[in-house]
C-alpha cells in the first residue's frame, strides 16, 4: 500500500473510531467502510512501474506513474511490471564447440520490458523464461562456433547472442539491450598446449629476426675482409689497436708469439715512413744497437711499443 492511500485509510478509520466512541456507533460504520474502500481502491505507481488491471477476468487497462483508482472486488491488479533495465547472469558448463572442445562460458544479459501487457499476459514468469532462453541460446552459439573464434571474436559472439535472444523474447514484450560474455574457461591441458604453441611462434619469430641480423652482419664482415685483404697494413694496425685497447683498460699482461710481433714491426715502420712522407714529424732516430736474437716469446714492452704505433696511426 502506498503512503497516500495508507494515510487516507487511517484518517477515515480514526474518524470512525472517534464517532463511535463519542457520538454513535452506528454512524461509525460508514466511516470504517470508507476506510476499507479507500485502502482497496486507491493505487499509486512509480515512474518505472506498470500496473496491469483486469476487470472480471478481462484486461481493463495498464496504468503508469501516478495515482489511480480501481473498483474493489471487480477490478484486480494482476501484475506490477518493472520497466527499468535489468541484468541476468547465465552460463553454460561443459558445452562442446564445433571442434569438440569442452568449455565453460559465463555471460550476462541486459534487458527491459517494453510492453507490460505482453509480459504479464503472454507468459507465466518472464524472468525465468529469459534465463532459460539465454542458456539455450548460449549453448547453440557455442556448438556452432570454433574455439579460436570464440576466444578472439567475443564481440561477434555477443552480437549473435543478442540477436538470437531478442528474437525469442520479443513476443513477450521484452527488449534485449546487450549481451556480454564475461569468461571462457577451457581445460588446463589445452591451456598449456596453447601456451606452448604461442611460445613456439614467438621463438620462431625471434629466430627469424636473429637470422636476418646474422645475414646483415655477415655481409658487413665480408666487406671488411675484402678491404683488409687489399690493405694488409690496415689489418695489422687493427690487430695492434685491439691489443692496445685490451691492455689499457684492465692493465693485463698478454703474451704474444714472437712471430706475431715480427709481423707487426714492418707495419709500424711502414706507417712511420708514410707519416714522414705526409710531413708529420716522427720520433728522433735512436742509435742503432747490434742486432740480437729475439726470444721465442716477447714481453709487454714489445706489445706496448706496437700498440703505441697503432695509436699514433
Amino acid at each position: 500500500m502506498n503512503p497516500i492511500t495508507a494515510s487516507l485509510a487511517l484518517v477515515f478509520a480514526l474518524a470512525g473510531m472517534a464517532v463511535g466512541a463519542w457520538i454513535n456507533q452506528v454512524l461509525a460504520l460508514p466511516l470504517f467502510a470508507a476506510a476499507l474502500i479507500i485502502a482497496a481502491s486507491l493505487k499509486m505507481a512509480n515512474v518505472w512501474q506498470k500496473f496491469v488491471i483486469l476487470r472480471m477476468g478481462k484486461l481493463q487497462s495498464v496504468k503508469g506513474a501516478g495515482m489511480f483508482g480501481i473498483i474493489p472486488i471487480i477490478d484486480a491488479v494482476t501484475a506490477v511490471i518493472d520497466t527499468r533495465i535489468q541484468t541476468t547472469g547465465f552460463n553454460a558448463e561443459q558445452a562442446l564447440t564445433r571442434d569438440t572442445v569442452p568449455v565453460n562460458v559465463d555471460a550476462i544479459i541486459f534487458w527491459h520490458v517494453h510492453d507490460a501487457e505482453k509480459a504479464a499476459l503472454a507468459i507465466t514468469n518472464y524472468r525465468q523464461a529469459i534465463d532459460q532462453v539465454a542458456q539455450t541460446s548460449l549453448r547453440e552459439m557455442i556448438g556452432s562456433s570454433m574455439l579460436a573464434a570464440l576466444l578472439s571474436d567475443r564481440k561477434d559472439a555477443d552480437e549473435q547472442l543478442k540477436i538470437e535472444i531478442g528474437r525469442k523474447t520479443a513476443p513477450w514484450g521484452i527488449t534485449v539491450s546487450s549481451v556480454e560474455i564475461r569468461d571462457v574457461a577451457i581445460p588446463e591441458a589445452l591451456q598449456d598446449a596453447m601456451s606452448r604453441q604461442a611460445q613456439a611462434e614467438r621463438e620462431k619469430q625471434a629466430r627469424v629476426i636473429l637470422g636476418s641480423a646474422e645475414a646483415a652482419i655477415a655481409s658487413k664482415f665480408v666487406e671488411a675482409a675484402e678491404t683488409y685483404a687489399g690493405h694488409p697494413s690496415a689489418l695489422q694496425l687493427r690487430a695492434m689497436n685491439i691489443i692496445y685497447e685490451t691492455t689499457k683498460e684492465r692493465g693485463t699482461t698478454i703474451l704474444i708469439p714472437s712471430s706475431m710481433v715480427d709481423s707487426m714491426n714492418p707495419s709500424a715502420a711502414t706507417l712511420a715512413v708514410a707519416l714522414a712522407g705526409k710531413g708529420v714529424p716522427g720520433p728522433e732516430a735512436a742509435p742503432r744497437k747490434p742486432a740480437t736474437t729475439p726470444a721465442p716469446i716477447s714481453a709487454v714492452a714489445t706489445t706496448k711499443a706496437a700498440a703505441a704505433a697503432a695509436a699514433a696511426a
